[in-house]
């Protein structure tokens, strides 16, 4: 059975739309020629876009450029979608025309379709509320969808990113205050290296995690600039009076992000799309470092009869279809790929962002979309890490006080004693007998058995200054 359609008119002719959909013409077009990736806008991306089309009716509405009745019905259509009704009307593809128009127009349209069906009218007819002449007035997708990308941005990163990376890092610091008497070997190069304790290890990654956080929340104040207001390219023409402030005073309200800000340059908000970029690279950084700190975890808990095997990390699932009782670290590995995935779209930001000509960058559809979906997955892997992984980590003691003990890292407090050649030469032979740096010591007689507890406790060596002398 046929469904039903409707035809509509623009200005290269005539379009047939489904006749339940609250888009039109533009969209269809953009649903006919994109259909490349079966992608669709993040949900949040939607919500900014509506949000911002809120904004904008009311300050369009207080200027008195559009009638008061058309506002009002603009601002209801939004809240509705706000509400979560009619999601399924924003068909674009992520990838589709430069600039983002069409994603644009499918939210005017959907937008003017169900203000008009509140005032009275069908879908279809635009007799009561245009839109391009009401709900896109004083506006241009040069200055709505740079706003509308930085929103959601603001928006994933609150809602999805921020807890789960400060929850990380206090898991991580917690475990380091839990494992701070543990000794271990300290490895560099892989390679046995002085006494630490598990606890620094872990305290350390925690730090790294604020660090990036840091870095992210300086880019997110870069974000919080909008340029709306500049309408087609940045001068502002055709908006009323007051448009942009008062736009950004009721996102204000509107979103909940206390700091958003007009941008200082109209122009210089529209072609440049340096803040993306900065949010992006201290994704990536994120990225970099908690892949880094999974892969320590992956080492770490090798084994566990032939690995590391210094700590233990939850059991999530069996980890073979062929050899029974084995358990992988699911976890990380995880993380691992969702991080890849992370630095992989601040690559095409990076593009992205170098690839704006004159007065407009025209690649913010994937610019956005890449965004989103690092915040995104980004957000969920440090939940589900914090929740399933790291908050459950045992440290196998005993394992890690053999290696200590063991570690040819030892021979290092003996530099200021008998120096560096003589101290080699004591590692070189632990190693060649497979005896502990204490026994050789013992048996060349270096030291008293006073001066080796003094000097050679592990635990002395985790701690600034001189072994058996203090400092620091």
């Amino acid at each position: 059975m046929a469904k039903a359609i409707r035809i509509e008119k623009d200005s290269l002719g005539e379009v047939r739309i489904p006749a339940s959909a609250y888009w039109g013409t533009t969209t269809q077009r953009a649903v006919e020629s994109y259909p490349i990736s079966g992608m669709r806008a993040h949900p949040k991306f939607v919500d900014a876009y509506v949000m911002l089309k809120m904004a904008a009716a009311q300050a369009n509405k207080k200027s008195k450029v559009i009638p008061a009745k058309v506002a009002d019905a603009i601002v209801m259509a939004c809240g509705e979608i706000l509400a979560g009704k009619f999601r399924d009307q924003f068909p674009v593809d992520v990838f589709q025309m430069g600039a983002g128009t069409s994603f644009h127009m499918n939210v005017n349209e959907v937008l003017a379709n169900r203000a008009n069906e509140i005032l009275g009218g069908k879908r279809g007819t635009y007799d009561r509320v245009s839109p391009n002449d009401h709900v896109n007035f004083g506006q241009s997708t040069n200055d709505t969808f740079p706003t509308a990308m930085r929103l959601a941005t603001l928006l994933v990163y609150r809602d999805m990113t921020a807890k789960p990376l400060a929850d990380c890092a206090k898991a991580l610091k917690a475990k380091g205050r839990e494992f701070d008497k543990i000794l271990k070997s300290a490895r560099t190069h892989l390679q046995d290296a002085v006494p630490i304790r598990l606890g620094q290890e872990f305290t350390a990654y925690g730090m790294a995690i604020e660090r990036c956080m840091q870095s992210l929340e300086h880019a997110r104040k870069s974000v919080c600039e909008l340029g709306i207001g500049g309408s087609a390219a940045g001068t502002g023409l055709n908006t009323g009076p007051g448009y942009r402030q008062q736009v950004v005073r009721n996102l204000i309200q509107i979103s909940r992000i206390k700091d958003l800000t007009p941008s200082e340059d109209m122009c210089e908000a529209m072609q440049s799309q340096r803040p993306m970029a900065e949010m992006s690279a201290a994704m990536r950084n994120l990225a970099l470092e908690f892949s880094r700190i999974c892969n320590d975890l992956r080492l770490l808990s090798s084994g566990p009869t032939t690995g590391l095997f210094e700590i233990v990390l939850p059991a999530i699932a069996p980890g073979s279809s062929i050899m029974p009782g084995k358990v992988n670290p699911s976890m990380p590995e995880m993380a691992n790929m969702a991080c890849f995935q992370v630095i992989g779209n601040d690559t095409s930001i990076a593009w992205a962002v170098g690839g704006g000509q004159l007065e407009l960058n025209v690649m913010m559809p994937i610019m956005v979309h890449n965004m989103l979906q690092s915040l995104h997955v980004m957000g969920m892997t440090l939940r589900q890490m914090t929740d399933l992984c790291i908050s459950g980590i045992v440290a196998n003691k005993a394992r890690c006080k053999d290696y200590a003990e063991r570690s040819l890292g030892l021979a290092t407090a003996l530099n200021v004693y008998i120096g560096y050649k003589d101290a080699a030469a004591v590692a070189k032979e632990a190693a060649a007998s497979h005896r502990t740096v204490i026994e050789v010591i013992r048996e060349r007689k270096l030291l008293t058995d006073a001066q080796i507890k003094k000097i050679m406790d592990p635990i002395a060596m985790t701690i600034p200054g001189i072994p058996g002398k203090g400092g620091g």
